[in-house]
């Protein structure tokens, strides 16, 4: 197993970058699976892995992780092996390494791992994402965990898997969505459908303007695909019978025109006045003087 690729927690995509919220519940799932710590490591003590496989790094890349980490530090934590003489070898997180080196860091938070520890973690992560019951959420954790923490590019996650690269990739692109609606994937609301339509949109506000279009319409994949493609969808949402039968009843009880109109969740009663005189007149009825 190659050691020391770097991490890769950011994926580049026309939806943006991972959020800080979703890195770090990647980490403490890894924490709570493995009950490891993190240890904050003297930079000096780690060497790098000689066996580092990539010799560049994209200067863009560099620019934009330095930036990062010199703003909001080192999110996820590097994984390095001990050596024999109080020093540590780099096994993930290259490139934090290297951008905090140029940053001048006197120390790096970092998870000591034994190596033969790490082929039997890749196992037990892998008969886990093989479970029928996993929502696309907790895939996609699953997969960047892979990639993070064994090294692995998305060509040799999808192999190990027995799935195709393109899977992979478009699972992982479900993190890069805000977490509001990522939380909205993993409680079921909306469907891996309406999220991989809401990647198509390049900002994070209007995708979660639209989720709530689809929440409160209960708009469909294909119609929420409508939308993104510049159409307009009048959705009509139809009232149950029984609701009907209430708003005459209410209409007879307050003299008035009453509506209920539904929602996916809850509802509005419209409650209908002409004049003033009519207004104080309901508003008597409703409180019953």
């Amino acid at each position: 197993m190659p050691l020391g690729r770097g991490l890769s927690a950011l994926i580049p995509t026309k939806s943006g970058q991972v959020p800080k919220k979703t890195i770090e519940k990647i980490t403490q799932e890894t924490l709570k699976d493995t009950g490891e710590r993190i240890f904050n490591i003297p930079i000096n003590q780690i060497e790098p892995n000689p066996e580092q496989p990539r010799r560049n790094f994209s200067h863009q890349e560099m620019e934009e992780l330095i930036n990062s980490i010199r703003e909001h530090g080192i999110i996820q934590p590097l994984i390095v092996s001990k050596l024999d003489n109080n020093k540590y070898q780099l096994i993930a997180g290259e490139r934090r390494y290297r951008a905090a080196k140029i940053l001048e860091l006197e120390t790096v938070p970092a998870i000591v791992r034994k190596v033969n520890e790490i082929e039997k973690l890749e196992l037990s992560l892998l008969e886990n994402i093989q479970r029928k019951d996993l929502n696309p959420i907790e895939k996609a954790r699953a997969y960047q965990r892979l990639i993070d923490q064994f090294n692995l590019t998305q060509d040799e996650v999808a192999k190990k898997l027995g799935k195709a690269r393109a899977t992979i990739s478009n699972t992982l692109r479900l993190l890069t969505l805000p977490e509001k609606i990522q939380e909205a994937i993993e409680e079921e609301k909306i469907s891996e459908g309406h999220a991989k339509a809401l990647l198509s949109i390049d900002s994070p506000e209007k995708q979660k303007i639209l989720l709530k279009r689809i929440l409160g319409l209960g708009l469909t994949v294909r119609e929420t695909e409508k939308i993104v493609a510049g159409y307009r969808i009048k959705k009509v949402i139809a009232i149950e019978p029984q609701l009907i039968e209430k708003a005459k009843e209410l209409s007879r009880i307050l003299g008035t025109k009453v509506t209920i109109k539904k929602k996916k969740r809850g509802g509005n009663i419209v409650i209908e006045f002409y004049n003033n005189e009519d207004l104080d007149f309901l508003i008597r009825k409703l409180l019953g003087q």
